[in-house]
């Protein structure tokens, strides 16, 4: 279970950096290799140099992109360095300069490229340190961190000839693709051609790479699926990566036990965590005594406004349990704050000024020991 669950947590498990995980991992695929292939219809790359899971999920999310990135230019930039690496041999050594070159010619008819402004050498500076971390190349002298100064700093590179492995691939010509909708619309094909197959993948694969399954209707396909497989599906879910499943009238989530967590968990240590807790316990609170209406699939639609009158409420009532950066933020900044983190955890989703909180608000929940008003939180927390 455990070698399965670093299949899910990682890009990939390389040999030259994680040489014992490698083996071990390698030694039990016979055990879940089936569940990967078949329920998740994810495709397994094991070759001398890496194991990879190519986790293609159902549908995409705002969380599913590389966390190190913070602008769209980063993945232009990444674009074209997987493209410059395409045409260098494996240990094939090469300087930053030669690599920023080619970047900018592969780049300059879809954007703006100046290195010399700040902004754009930090985007550099994101994709090529992430490319380290995932092994695609090695910095054998010099160090891409300082070029947030200068462009001028030279780094000797060497391709790791990973780059090859990098990029999923798919089994249809995706080159006329403009948006990620565009494979979303492509598996709807998929679906009318194996539908009963591809429904299992979606269903598991929704249930695998996100905080939460939801359904527009309790007579859409995928909840009658998963109510009629429920056994089966708990079973293999239980098996090969731990946790339980637990399905509701609006959704289904698969959670990890509390002793037995892994990868990106909610809630977490961060102060933020457990004020949205706290908000979903007044919200739940609210609406089991009637003063908010919910609708077939448990969802709950109000204006902005009204979210921010709860959260400042639940500040009021909670706010000595808080560090002093949330004591002393405003509420606007601390609404985005929250908004972006139960966004994230698909717990509601922004409409305009209109937000729709999803049933995980009423299953996740918190509050405070009676004791707690007394103490104040670490200045340091």
């Amino acid at each position: 279970m455990k070698e399965a669950r670093e299949l899910v947590m990682r890009y990939w498990i390389n040999r030259a950096t994680d040489r014992e995980l490698y083996f071990r991992v390698k030694r039990e695929l016979p055990l879940f290799r089936k569940f990967f292939t078949e329920q998740l219809g994810w495709r397994l790359i094991v070759n001398e140099r890496i194991i990879k899971l190519e986790k293609v999920p159902a549908q995409a999310e705002s969380f599913m992109g590389i966390q190190e990135f913070s602008d769209i230019r980063d993945y232009c930039i990444l674009c074209a360095l997987l493209i410059f690496l395409e045409d260098r041999e494996d240990d094939e050594q090469f300087l930053l300069s030669e690599l920023v070159d080619m970047i900018s010619l592969q780049l300059k008819e879809h954007m703006e490229v100046d290195w010399t402004e700040f902004n754009q050498r930090k985007s550099l500076i994101r994709a090529l340190q992430y490319a380290e971390s995932v092994g695609l190349l090695v910095a054998n002298d010099g160090s891409s961190s300082k070029l947030s100064g200068v462009i001028d700093e030279e780094v000797l590179y060497e391709n790791t000839g990973l780059s090859r492995y990098f990029a999923t691939s798919f089994n249809r010509d995706i080159s006329k693709f403009t948006e990620y909708h565009d494979f979303e619309m492509e598996n709807v094909t998929e679906i009318e051609e194996d539908r009963g197959h591809y429904r299992i993948n979606r269903v598991y694969r929704k249930l695998v790479t996100s905080p939460a399954m939801y359904w527009p209707a309790a007579d859409a396909p995928d909840a009658i699926y998963l109510k009629n497989q429920r056994q089966w599906v708990a079973k293999n879910l239980v098996t090969y990566l731990g946790g339980n499943l637990q399905i509701h009238q609006g959704g289904a989530f698969f959670v990890q036990d509390e002793d037995d967590t892994y990868g990106i968990v909610h809630p977490n240590e961060t102060m933020l965590s457990g004020i949205v807790l706290f908000l979903c316990a007044k919200i739940r609170q609210l609406a089991v005594e009637g003063h908010l209406q919910r609708d077939f699939n448990d969802c709950i639609f109000m204006e902005q406004s009204e979210f921010m009158s709860y959260l400042q409420a639940c500040k009021e009532a909670g706010e000595k349990g808080w560090s002093k950066e949330y004591r002393e933020m405003g509420l606007e900044k601390m609404t985005e704050h929250t908004l972006n983190y139960m966004e994230y955890w698909l717990m509601l989703r922004r409409d305009g000024n209109q937000i729709v909180l999803y049933p995980a608000v009423g299953k996740f929940t918190g509050a405070y020991p009676k004791d707690f008003k007394n103490k104040v939180v670490n200045e340091d927390e």
